[in-house]
């Protein structure tokens, strides 16, 4: 039995070192006992035998999805994540598609191990409040994962002339104003506590508190009662949440049958044409997206989730909204759906990274239940807003083509609902002469129970997409032999 001893609870690059040594050796996966700063020290353990050269020598190589996940997941705390990772590694020597295949146990248990870090690191993110000392400030936050070095230099991005610290029990981040330092673990006593901004946060919070928009099932969910703890509002949330009650009758019992002139106003300017005049290309509308406060969904999603792909693609998919893997991602289609597509593009030769792939709407709508954020259909008021984002993707991109994938693509595209049956197989043509492609969103072949009957819709699908193979080779070819194609470039 082999015994890998590492330094680090959460170093990607000295697990990837210890896997490439076992791999030029050809070490089974249950052959190797992974050992972290955590395990007790086995004194009579035979030292670890590497390879020369280990960093340098050619091994295999794998998806870059895998090294993504891995590079998430080892930040977490379960104890299994390092040879549930050189599994993996070993497997995909033989075997690259297995990381698309979510049934596979392995496979699923690191989309899980990677989501659990991605979560908390955003928890992070959002719970952290520094408290000033003598000019200096440090804040202590309890993360359930390793996420402190991952998650730290959000906040130097944040606050890079600000000299902070942030404490936890594993782990210190430091930032001088030059550098970001990290150091061992602290104790909860050792952050400052109490402070003047702490009392005018607190002020700000009891002036700003709605009960009509308290929801207490997503508090709880996103920010458990060990988590708010840290935070200089902690002591107001659970008041507030026994007065929400009392005030929503009070609010619905003297409530105007009017609706306020204000969302009169916001309803004007969100048509008017001034809210696109500093947006002169995609990066513009990619960076002003993060300030879309169009419809209420961006209160909840983590980002807002925009388009991906070629400037100029010949094609365009257009699915329906962010998943919860594209929520924490910040990516169109990567979750189970996303693999969906990716491997019927695959099949029928479409180059996914030369076609650009996007969403109606573009923040997560979804329902808390526990843990989980469970998928909810946008409405059309949530997609008229958002038109406004897919129609200047669509004027920057230029696409000849687009593909509706799903009944609120189409009613996005369109501007009214239709549905699928109704338009699947036509040869469709949009106001700016670009053409239209209809067919169903892959998380529908996901959600049918019958496999013989999601067999024939998969082939389906992928009739559709064999089209759409077609339209490139024909557009490559018109462009070869200066035809169409060609004037239009």
């Amino acid at each position: 039995m082999q015994r890998v001893r590492l330094t680090s609870l959460n170093d990607f690059a000295e697990w990837r070192l210890a896997a490439r040594g076992l791999l030029l050796r050809g070490t089974p996966p249950d052959a190797v006992i992974w050992e972290n700063p955590a395990t007790p020290i086995d004194l009579f353990a035979e030292p670890e035998d590497r390879p020369p050269d280990v960093a340098r020598r050619a091994v295999g190589v794998v998806p870059p999805r895998f090294l993504e996940l891995a590079k998430a997941a080892i930040c977490n705390r379960e104890a299994i994540r390092f040879g549930l990772l050189y599994r993996l590694l070993f497997r995909l020597q033989k075997d690259r598609e297995l990381i698309t295949v979510r049934s596979d146990p392995d496979v699923s248990r690191l989309y899980r191990l990677a989501s659990e870090v991605r979560r908390d690191s955003h928890k992070m993110a959002a719970s952290v409040r520094f408290r000033e000392e003598e000019g200096h400030y440090a804040a202590w936050f309890e993360p359930d994962h390793y996420v402190v070095e991952r998650t730290a230099p959000l906040f130097v991005r944040q606050f890079p002339a600000t000299r902070w610290a942030i404490l936890t029990p594993y782990c210190s981040a430091a930032w001088d104003g030059e550098r970001l330092i990290f150091g061992d673990g602290a104790r909860r006593e050792d952050a400052p506590r109490g402070a003047a901004t702490e009392e005018v946060w607190r002020t700000y919070f009891a002036a700003v508190f709605s009960p009509a928009r308290l929801k207490v099932a997503t508090m709880e969910a996103e920010m458990p009662v060990e988590g708010r703890r840290n935070l200089p509002q902690a002591r107001l949330i659970d008041s507030s949440i026994g007065e929400t009650e009392q005030a929503e009758d009070k609010m619905v019992a003297h409530a105007s049958t009017e609706p306020p002139a204000r969302q009169a106003r916001a309803v004007v300017r969100k048509a008017e044409p001034e809210d696109a005049e500093e947006i002169k290309s995609l990066a513009d509308a990619r960076a002003a997206i993060e300030g879309c406060r169009r419809c209420p969904l961006y209160e909840y999603a983590t980002q807002a989730v925009f388009g991906e792909g070629p400037g100029h693609a010949e094609v365009m998919f257009v699915g329906e909204q962010p998943g919860d893997q594209e929520d924490l991602a910040g990516k169109p289609f990567v979750g189970p759906a996303g693999q969906v597509l990716d491997r019927a593009l695959k099949k029928v030769g479409i180059d996914r990274s030369r076609v650009y792939v996007t969403n109606a709407v573009k923040h997560f709508k979804f329902e808390p239940r526990g843990k989980k954020r469970i998928h909810q259909k946008p409405n059309s008021g949530e997609i008229t807003a958002c038109r406004f984002w897919i129609e200047l993707e669509r004027e920057f991109v230029r696409p000849r083509l687009i593909v509706a994938m799903g009944a609120t693509a189409v009613q996005s595209l369109v501007g009214k609902a239709a549905s699928i049956s109704s338009l699947r197989g036509r040869k469709l043509e949009l106001p700016d002469g670009s053409n239209l492609l209809v067919t169903v969103h892959p998380s529908y072949l996901l959600r049918m129970p019958d496999r013989d009957k999601a067999a024939a819709e998969l082939e389906r699908f992928e009739g559709d997409l064999r089209a759409v193979r077609a339209f490139i080779d024909k557009r490559g070819d018109e462009a070869r032999h200066g035809g169409p194609a060609a004037d239009a470039a």
